[in-house]
């Protein structure tokens, strides 16, 4: 397994643990620790650009508009796939908060093949189908759709597909991102103080939560965005699958969330669809190596 593969595994291992971490929160409100996130994930990454010496090609980003809108983009679509996610898993939607980014590995394959041109095999188009059949489904019988999970897919697909084509390296691209979303979330945290309902500075155990909050969430992303840019998009599909399968577990087996038939059976398509994808790209990849060998093989 390459370098950017182990990257990839690493990150998704980290956020399948996320939600043990959130519910040590579950008394602040997700939006206070979201700005939390911004905040502290802001001075964690500052502080590495500068011990690596990389800040002069930081401040020099920010002389082109186009590269501040881009990551712009790319940290509000964090802070909205952020909220949606702590607010879902401390009002005790793990279930489904996981099924999001079951589906984000199929959402990040199309937004492949409709902005990077990337060509699907048959049996891929006919996992992308059997998934969105359990989506249907789910909202079929529950009488709407599962806004939690589509929202989180959609925002860190297309946040996935932006980092794949932005300029930056990682650590300078998410100090970027956090910087231009850094002034409202303290200008909102300020607000709170004003106002006397703040967390931060007035619960010991909770303020030490909220500044680990900090690594926590740059860790992982930084990551991410190193293995984004080293291995296909198709790839980075394939892997998202480790962090959801983690978050159902955590929500079924530890926090005793409800699994009923209905849920099983949209999950099953789910997963259907997941396995279907995977051994197909396994065969296909597989196949390759063995066309490859053969080409190499010396003429006797």
């Amino acid at each position: 397994m390459n370098r950017g593969a182990l990257l990839a595994v690493g990150a998704y291992v980290l956020w399948g643990l996320f939600p043990i971490y959130w519910k040590q929160l579950h008394s602040v409100a997700a939006v206070e620790i979201i700005a939390h996130r911004v905040i502290w994930s802001l001075v964690f990454v500052a502080s590495m650009v500068v011990a690596s010496g990389r800040l002069k090609t930081f401040l020099s980003s920010l002389r082109s508009l186009k590269v501040v809108m881009i990551y712009a983009l790319e940290g509000a679509l964090l802070a909205i796939n952020w909220t949606t996610y702590v607010w879902g898993v401390n009002a005790g939607y793990v279930v489904e908060a996981s099924l999001g980014y079951f589906i984000n590995p199929l959402v990040s394959v199309l937004l492949g093949v409709i902005f990077l041109r990337e060509r699907l095999r048959p049996w891929q188009w006919a996992a992308i189908a059997i998934a969105t059949i359990g989506v249907v489904y789910l909202a079929v019988r529950y009488g709407s759709l599962p806004w939690i999970g589509l929202v989180l897919a959609f925002t860190f697909g297309i946040y996935g597909l932006i980092k794949k084509c932005a300029s930056l390296e990682a650590m300078e691209g998410q100090a970027l991102e956090m910087a231009v979303i850094a002034l409202p979330a303290l200008a909102y945290l300020l607000f709170l103080e004003s106002q006397g309902i703040g967390t931060f500075g007035h619960n010991l155990k909770l303020s030490g939560l909220l500044v680990l909050a900090g690594a926590v969430t740059a860790t992982p992303l930084l990551m991410f965005a190193a293995a984004a840019r080293r291995i296909p998009l198709s790839m980075v599909g394939i892997l998202q699958y480790i962090a959801p399968s983690l978050q159902f577990s955590i929500g079924v087996w530890v926090y005793g969330e409800e699994f009923s038939t209905v849920r099983l059976t949209g999950f099953c398509f789910i997963w259907a669809a997941l396995a279907i994808y995977t051994l197909e790209g396994l065969y296909v990849r597989r196949r390759a190596q063995l066309e490859d060998t053969v080409k190499v093989e010396p003429v006797s």
